[in-house]
C-alpha cells in the first residue's frame, strides 16, 4: 500500500509482543476493550494537537485553494488506486458479486474515467465499497485485540494494523519501481490524509464540540464503524434482544 502503512506495521510489531503480554496479565479490560487507556489517552491528546496545528489547517487550505471539481477528481483517483486491494479482500472473503463490482469499477474508471479521475462506473450503476485485510480477518473470526492509539496514526488495534501491512502486498503499485517511487508513495499517503481530513472537517468538528469525552466518543465510533464494515452493513444478530 503506502510508505505510511509500512511504517505503521513496523511500529506496531515492535511493540505488539509486550502489549499483548501486558494484556494477558490484565484480563480486566472492560467493555470498551481498552486495557491501555492510561497510555492511549496521552497519545490521543498528542495526535489531536498535531491535527490542530498541522492537519486541520492543511485540510482547510486544501479545501479553499483547490476547486471542488479538482478535489473530486483527486478523490476519485485515490480511491481507484485502492480498488485492487478491495478486490483481493473480497475474493478472500468469498464475496463474488462484490469482487465482480470491484473489477468492473476499476476497469471502467481506469479507462473511460481517464486513470480514475472521473467516475463513470457510479453513473453506470456499479456500486462502490471498501475492503481491507483487517475486515477480512474480522470476517474470518479474528478478534480486534486491545484498543490501541498510535502516535500520528490514531486508533489502530492489532488486527487492523496488521491488516494494513498485508494490504501493502495486495497493492500493485508496491511492485512498481521507478526513480521517484519513494516520493510517489509519500505524496500519495499525504494526499490521502489531507483528502480524508478535508472531507470530514465539519463532521469531526461537530462530534468534538458535542462530546463530553472526545476520546471515549472516538473509541466508540471507531469500533462501531469497523464492526459495521466487517458485517458489510448487515444487522448484528448477536446484538438483537432475546425475545
Amino acid at each position: 500500500m503506502r510508505l505510511l502503512g509500512v511504517w505503521r506495521l513496523g511500529l506496531l510489531l515492535a511493540a505488539l509482543n509486550c502489549l499483548l503480554a501486558a494484556c494477558a496479565e490484565n484480563p480486566s479490560s472492560g467493555a470498551a476493550n481498552d486495557p491501555f487507556e492510561s497510555i492511549n489517552r496521552p497519545i490521543f491528546s498528542f495526535d489531536q494537537k498535531l491535527d490542530k496545528v498541522i492537519l486541520r489547517p492543511a485540510a482547510r487550505g486544501y479545501g479553499s485553494a483547490v476547486p471542488a471539481p479538482v478535489r473530486s477528481s483527486i478523490h476519485n483517483f485515490l480511491i481507484n488506486l485502492d480498488l485492487p486491494v478491495t478486490f483481493a479482500n473480497d475474493v478472500l472473503q468469498g464475496e463474488a458479486k462484490r469482487a465482480t463490482d470491484d473489477f468492473a469499477r476499476f476497469f471502467m474508471n481506469s479507462t473511460f474515467g481517464i486513470a480514475g479521475l472521473f467516475d463513470p462506473a457510479t453513473k453506470a450503476g456499479v456500486p462502490y465499497h471498501e475492503e481491507d485485510f483487517g475486515q477480512t480477518l474480522g470476517r474470518w473470526g479474528v478478534g480486534e485485540g486491545p484498543y490501541l492509539v498510535l502516535p500520528l496514526l490514531g486508533p489502530d488495534p492489532p488486527r487492523d494494523a496488521i491488516g494494513q501491512g498485508v494490504d501493502i502486498f495486495f497493492d500493485p503499485t508496491t511492485y512498481v519501481r521507478f526513480r521517484s517511487h519513494i516520493y510517489y508513495s509519500a505524496g500519495r499517503s499525504a494526499l490521502e490524509v489531507v483528502d480524508l481530513r478535508s472531507r470530514n472537517l465539519d463532521a469531526l468538528g461537530n462530534i468534538e464540540r458535542s462530546s463530553v469525552d472526545y476520546y471515549a466518543t472516538v473509541r466508540s465510533l471507531y469500533r462501531q464503524q469497523r464492526d459495521n464494515e466487517i458485517r458489510n452493513g448487515a444487522p448484528d444478530v448477536n446484538a438483537l434482544p432475546d425475545l
